[in-house]
């Protein structure tokens, strides 16, 4: 199925968005990670509309083809990403819809469907996956990511690039060349030099410096009372399993609403591209329609 580009004025910004499967009635949001685009959901995305389902990847405010934040102190920061999500769901039309988000997608989804922020969504976000995301993450993990989305590298060729990226990324668990290509040429801009980088603001990082406890949330995780999936990476950094284990005690964990699904091969995130992982999304979905 192909898939749609669109634009849309979010808040006031400039937001790209994938939109597949345009004329399903049933509806995902499929949200990606701190430094990566909404190409990341494709293999996800295709799986999904092939199902009947209608799935919108949107590229946050400062990554891929959305416009940099002119106020980055400001708007990097969940508070504006959910903003963007509540105005992404008036102009589209969704009356609801099913929720997966990647790393800081989990994390949207997670305050949006809390409702604390934006409280319009919480009943319009029916079901939540995150995909290596948690209401607490490890200081550790979090100081290395910080380290490198902070100060993007850069280099002569495209092909160098994805030799970068096929590094940094090798938690993602496996990719094939194809995937491995696309992810490079859909998270590549050209410098004013001629050299290449990834593919976002590096200002987006100052969410980390000016708002030091952002994704600290268990206040909002435990207001949520709907089916959850959380997908962790076997080999995760990030989400520890001690924290798994106060999920299960909490918020939607604490009604029985919590699957948890550990991913062999992985660290942080999957990358939702293999048949495994992406049946486990679509039954979870299926099962919560």
């Amino acid at each position: 199925m192909t898939p749609r580009s669109t634009y849309l004025s979010l808040a006031g910004r400039e937001i790209h968005c994938m939109e597949w499967g345009a004329d399903h009635h049933k509806t995902v949001i499929a949200w990606h990670g701190l430094a990566r685009t909404g190409r990341d959901m494709d293999e996800l995305a295709g799986h999904l509309s092939a199902q009947g389902y209608r799935v919108i990847c949107p590229d946050t405010l400062g990554r891929g083809l959305s416009q940099w934040s002119p106020q980055p102190q400001q708007e990097y920061k969940l508070a504006f990403y959910a903003r963007l999500a509540a105005d992404l769901f008036e102009q589209l039309g969704i009356a609801s819809a099913h929720w997966v988000g990647t790393s800081m997608g989990g994390a949207i989804g997670t305050v949006c469907a809390a409702g604390c922020l934006q409280p319009q969504l919480k009943a319009r976000i029916r079901s939540l996956v995150l995909n290596d995301n948690a209401p607490q993450l490890a200081d550790a993990a979090i100081a290395r990511i910080r380290a490198y989305a902070g100060n993007p590298p850069a280099f002569e060729t495209v092909c160098e690039l994805e030799a970068f990226f096929r590094q940094a990324y090798k938690p993602f668990g496996w990719l094939s060349d194809a995937q491995w290509r696309r992810l490079t040429e859909t998270s590549t801009r050209r410098l004013p030099d001629g050299r290449v980088t990834p593919h976002y603001d590096p200002a987006m990082v100052q969410q980390f410096v000016h708002h030091p406890d952002d994704y600290l949330l268990w206040e909002h995780y435990d207001q949520i009372d709907i089916p959850m999936l959380l997908l962790r990476g076997a080999e995760s950094d990030l989400v520890l399993p001690e924290t798994v284990e106060h999920m299960r005690t909490r918020g939607p964990g604490s009604q029985g609403r919590l699957q948890v699904i550990e991913v062999p091969g992985c660290g942080h995130a999957p990358a939702l591209n293999v048949p495994a992982q992406l049946d486990a999304v679509l039954d979870f979905i299926r099962r919560n329609d």
